[in-house]
């Protein structure tokens, strides 16, 4: 090849790749265009767990598309009340929430059961539904009727049965109770003689101390050490059976997740999953200082009795049975729930159980 042949080919090969470069740069611009959505949580700041998750969401979002994607995250009562944080959503007020679907449980029981409901799943188990089970696929059946799309956003792992200001060892001892608690798990302990009570997470201390409640709910020892419950009511109990792997949802705008370039839509997805693995990794990083630390203070640990989890998961069952009958969505949704419960436990008391069970004999022993 002679000299002036080769500047030749090369000076087209050097206008073809300028070409290129020309063209390339307004593409990635338009896949990547300059997006700001809200996103109001229904939890305080002072959760640095659970409405932690939604800024890990927000940091990964900007992160991966330097900066052009941003999600301004807004605590509880910033924007709108933390309860209303899906009707913010749907009304288009804001384009996000992080919430938990059995807060609007009284609108519709289905709302519940992608997040947790009394004796379904653990943490593991749902998010194996969730992704490889098609609940995510499913919820969002539901969902798209509110005009919504939501994805996993969070796990707390099973969670502590609530504290007492007096010892609970039958379902006679249930009679009257005054307990802070709510959604399915109020009604289900209602059946036992409970007096389900609603009430603030920041109201709830002072209602202990008064005896205004006999007990109350909260999640786990890391977030329940907070606020001190121990104080005025020590028994602690143990295991909290009405989430035994409570789902945090992202909820989208429909919409507006509709709007966005294929790339971000797979990238909010991404983003959703990787901050629901850290917040149940983060809790359980965090609860085992914590409930020594508590136990310290003067916490007592208390398991339910198994005639008190007999009788509730009895309760639990005809609540169940009643709202499949009326509810086709609450049906289509715990349905496939429960077809999936059976197996998962089956294989979790093989390998699972038995090895965490052996190590457990080790700790106790002191051998760990």
């Amino acid at each position: 090849m002679d000299r002036r042949s080769f500047l030749t080919k090369a000076g087209i090969a050097g206008v073809g790749a300028a070409s290129a470069a020309t063209l390339a740069a307004p593409a990635i611009a338009q896949a990547a265009p300059k997006v700001t959505w809200r996103l109001t949580s229904s939890f305080p700041k002072s959760l640095d767990t659970i409405y932690g998750a939604a800024e890990v969401l927000s940091k990964y979002i900007s992160e991966a598309t330097d900066g052009n994607f941003q999600i301004q995250v807004f605590s509880a009562g910033e924007l709108v009340p933390g309860l209303q944080a899906a009707d913010a959503v749907t009304a288009a007020t804001v384009e996000a929430c992080h919430t938990v679907g059995y807060y609007y449980w009284g609108k519709d029981p289905a709302w519940a059961v992608a997040a947790a409901i009394p004796f379904s799943l653990s943490a593991r188990g749902i998010n194996a539904w969730h992704y490889h089970g098609g609940g995510i696929d499913l919820y969002n059946e539901f969902l798209g009727q509110q005009g919504l799309i939501g994805f996993p956003g969070g796990n707390t792992g099973v969670q502590m049965g609530g504290w007492f200001r007096k010892e609970i060892n039958t379902v006679a001892d249930l009679q009257g109770l005054k307990m802070r608690i709510g959604g399915f798990a109020g009604k289900v302990m209602e059946r036992l003689g409970v007096v389900p009570q609603q009430i603030a997470g920041g109201d709830i201390y002072p209602a202990l101390e008064k005896g205004t409640i006999d007990a109350s709910e909260w999640v786990g020892p890391y977030d329940d050490e907070k606020l001190g419950f121990f104080k005025v009511a020590p028994y602690y109990y143990y295991p909290g059976w009405w989430e035994g792997g409570p789902t945090v949802h992202f909820m989208f705008n429909k919409a507006a997740y509709e709007g966005l370039p294929p790339a971000y839509q797979s990238l909010l997805r991404t983003a959703c999953q990787a901050a629901d693995a850290n917040m149940l990794q983060m809790y359980d990083w965090k609860n085992p200082t914590a409930i020594k630390s508590l136990v310290a203070q003067g916490a007592q640990l208390r398991p339910f009795s198994t005639e008190i989890l007999d009788a509730c998961f009895k309760a639990a069952n005809e609540v169940y049975a009643e709202m499949e009958a009326t509810n086709p969505a609450f049906a289509k949704l715990w349905g496939s729930i429960k077809a999936f419960r059976s197996e998962n436990y089956t294989w979790a008391q093989i390998a699972e159980y038995n090895y965490d069970t052996f190590m457990m004999v080790q700790q106790n022993a002191g051998k760990l």
